[in-house]
């Protein structure tokens, strides 16, 4: 399940586990240094191993990967974008992902823009003058492309990092189609 050799993604939401009988006086939660220790120290051990270009492409895939499956297991909402938002926004703010607020689309092309408050990637970080949060990319991408079954593709613009007290990020359909 873990350890075999593999040349695509094998990811299955199973491999969750059954929280509430493994974690019964825990519980689903941990805290934001903890998911930060685990993805920063990753992030920074691909870095090492295979260099900047190549840690910032897994760590879209993962995200892309999680939104995809974020959306087909967690999120119920199939048929009204506005909607599918709306639940995202309440989802995403319960499990302290992020506030998340569409600030400009445009339903023909498909392009939006899209800025999460509070992100759980970064909020808070030093200043760096970098857009970090490769892996919110990829998540984004995956549950647009998700509920439109469509291919999308999201950069960020803005970053905590950057100065800004938000993530903002363009969504659009790859290749413009």
């Amino acid at each position: 399940m873990f350890n075999e050799e593999r040349d695509k993604a094998m990811f299955k939401w199973e491999m969750l586990g059954d929280i509430e009988k493994g974690r019964p006086n825990l519980g689903p939660k941990t805290d934001v240094m903890t998911y930060r220790l685990m993805q920063y120290t990753l992030r920074d051990i691909l870095i090492r191993d295979f260099g900047v270009e190549r840690a910032n492409r897994v760590l879209f895939e993962a995200g892309e990967h999680a939104g995809r499956e974020f959306s087909r297991n967690v999120v119920k909402e199939r048929e009204d974008l506005d909607a599918y938002v709306a639940e995202l926004q309440g989802l995403l703010r319960d499990k302290g992902i992020g506030i998340l607020r569409v600030e400009d689309g445009d339903p023909e092309t498909m392009e939006y823009t899209v800025a999460v408050a509070e992100d759980l990637d970064c909020s808070g970080l030093p200043f760096t003058d970098e857009c970090i949060c490769t892996y919110d990319e990829g998540f984004l991408a995956g549950l647009f492309s998700e509920f439109t079954g469509r291919d999308f593709t999201a950069r960020e613009v803005d970053c905590w990092c950057s100065g800004e007290r938000v993530c903002r990020f363009a969504v659009k359909p790859k290749n413009g189609k």
